[in-house]
């Protein structure tokens, strides 16, 4: 099968063997998937993986021992988990003690022709949700993630930093609970989504911290996102790090201390919430889509996705 994979380098592999059983007892064409910052930062040395990237994908189900997955369009939970630990047990079982994570650690992703996962990581698509709309399911999860983690009741300072594909998720999802959200970035064509949204944007060139915002959420993938975070969240706000990246820097962690700042790293989301959101129509994805580029030229693809201001970029199989 052809490939994307990382060792070092990128290299497109058009003779990749087939996942072996060992991967998930489903196999699944894939049909599309959507290049995210993760992948980018994992080419810089992010998680130290070697081996097929991605983790966000729509595919058909060829083989399964869940006969009613058989033929059906897919998207697939990124962990593969034990399912046995303490975590597991616990409910956490996206923090499995033995987990995998597909495309970033111990299982090979989803820019190939073929994927072997778990049958129980497979959610079957609704009609309405086309392969475009699906390959944002998993970073869409992500981003409701963030209301399962803060209140945000009586909150009226709320700012998204970064206005990349996962700002402008989180944004739109903070905005169906009615949160008074604003999205400071630095690329005016991604800001004019959010008036077409109407969700208050604005340059950061135009930004002077004040320290008086309730709630900051970091989703710059850059450590200077955190940096400007701290100068921006007031004494007993909160802050939560959505961005992961390879680079690492000091940082004065000091006024988490002396201003009391609540400090909340966040994840993976529940794909239903997702799911749902996008059948219904209370997402917008499509105006997020840069390009549509086939799996023969995911080199290019890659270094699109690269640029500073391109959203979502995503890889065909056909």
């Amino acid at each position: 099968m052809r490939a994307l994979t990382f060792n070092q380098s990128l290299a497109l592999d058009s003779r990749r063997p087939d996942p072996p059983l060992s991967d998930g007892d489903t196999l699944i064409r894939v049909r599309h998937a959507g290049i995210c910052s993760t992948d980018l930062e994992i080419t810089k040395g992010y998680m130290a993986f070697c081996g097929v990237l991605g983790h966000e994908f729509t595919g058909t189900v060829l083989e399964s021992p869940n006969k009613n997955l058989l033929k059906q369009r897919v998207v697939g939970e990124i962990n593969i988990v034990c399912g046995r630990c303490d975590l597991c047990v616990a409910g956490l079982s996206s923090h499995c003690r033995k987990r995998a994570t597909i495309g970033i650690h111990n299982h090979d992703g989803c820019f190939a022709d073929l994927l072997r996962l778990p049958a129980v990581n497979l959610h079957i698509l609704p009609d309405s949700i086309d392969d475009d709309q699906a390959t944002f399911i998993e970073p869409l999860a992500a981003a409701f993630q963030v209301l399962k983690q803060i209140k945000l009741d009586g909150r009226r300072w709320v700012t998204v930093l970064g206005d990349g594909r996962l700002g402008l998720l989180v944004a739109q999802v903070l905005q169906t609970a009615n949160c008074p959200v604003r999205v400071i970035g630095k690329h005016l064509q991604n800001l004019a989504l959010c008036e077409k949204w109407s969700i208050r944007s604005r340059p950061l060139a135009d930004i002077v911290p004040r320290h008086d915002q309730d709630v900051v959420v970091d989703c710059t993938g850059s450590p200077a996102g955190f940096e400007l975070a701290l100068q921006m969240v007031r004494p007993r706000g909160t802050i939560v790090l959505k961005s992961t990246c390879a680079a690492g820097k000091p940082l004065n962690l000091a006024p988490l201390v002396i201003d009391e700042i609540t400090l909340i790293g966040s994840r993976c989301g529940q794909f239903k919430e997702a799911i749902i959101a996008l059948a219904h129509k209370q997402i917008d994805v499509v105006s997020l889509i840069h390009r549509r580029i086939k799996l023969d030229q995911a080199l290019e693809a890659m270094q699109m996705a690269a640029r500073p201001g391109v959203l979502k970029v995503i890889l065909t199989m056909e």
